[in-house]
């Protein structure tokens, strides 16, 4: 069985409400069953963060897969304080590894658009500052992501998450050394620009992720999603670039690990 990592999912109690996190270790021992051997769970705000870094100090034994956070501010929840996230890096906790999820939004415009700006821009100076991974959500918001990070400078290891873009995109993307991650979309029947963009992110640049408890991989779509999908998103991946599973799960777990420090 190859062995995969989720590079990005929300296993807090926001979104698994289970006492004392009860079904978030449920998951992530379903996760290490299916042949996943490293999770990133990542925040959205400053309750999820203190979550997913809590979770990821709490290794409880050998039949989990190896747990490490990222903490941020997403971009629905505009612009706030972020003294608390400054906070938490400044502990130093080495669970802690990146910056995120934050960016730009404009399709559903829960902020506004410069409040928006003004939180990922603070947020990529956090992670230059602490030398931590960032990752960033975007959606239709493409002209103002890359005159950001133009101004902001890219940090070395930077992720965009669950890509919905297209194949010009991605090789913005990567042409700045930005890494890639696709989701359960891709297995989705209206999915081809997405499919094309897959097959064109180089392997080095590419990462796998559910985006739990989002995104359910077909044929689970619909249906709540957990990070022992993830080997399905990686088959569909693999398959679309026609290379095999244990080819793809190596290049990406090892992209996860330089990443996320695994």
């Amino acid at each position: 069985m190859s062995t995969w990592v989720d590079s990005h999912c929300h296993l807090q109690e926001r979104y698994l409400p289970g006492e004392d996190g009860a079904d978030a270790l449920e998951a992530l021992r379903r996760a290490r069953a299916a042949g996943v051997e490293a999770v990133v769970c990542v925040g959205t705000d400053e309750a999820t963060s203190r979550q997913a870094v809590a979770l990821a100090a709490d290794q409880r034994g050998d039949d989990l897969p190896t747990l490490r956070a990222v903490v941020g501010l997403h971009p629905h929840e505009g612009y706030e304080d972020l003294r608390w996230l400054a906070s938490i890096l400044d502990d130093g906790d080495p669970a802690v590894v990146g910056v995120g999820e934050c960016g730009l939004d404009y399709h559903y415009d829960n902020a506004p658009r410069e409040a928006q700006r003004r939180s990922f821009a603070e947020q990529i100076a956090m992670a230059h500052e602490h030398d931590l991974a960032l990752v960033i959500h975007a959606r239709d918001a493409w002209d103002d992501l890359f005159d950001v990070l133009a101004c902001e400078g890219v940090p070395t290891e930077t992720v965009l998450h669950c890509f919905t873009g297209g194949p010009s995109e991605a090789a913005r993307l990567v042409s700045l050394g930005i890494t890639v991650s696709f989701s359960g979309i891709v297995t989705f029947k209206n999915a081809d620009d997405l499919r094309a963009s897959v097959a064109e992110v180089p392997l080095e640049r590419l990462l796998i992720e559910t985006d739990s408890p989002f995104l359910a991989p077909v044929p689970h779509r619909g249906q709540p999603n957990e990070p022992a999908l993830v080997p399905l998103v990686g088959a569909a991946i693999a398959a679309v670039r026609d290379q095999s599973d244990d080819l793809v799960a190596t290049a990406t777990s090892a992209n996860a690990a330089r990443i996320f420090r695994l």
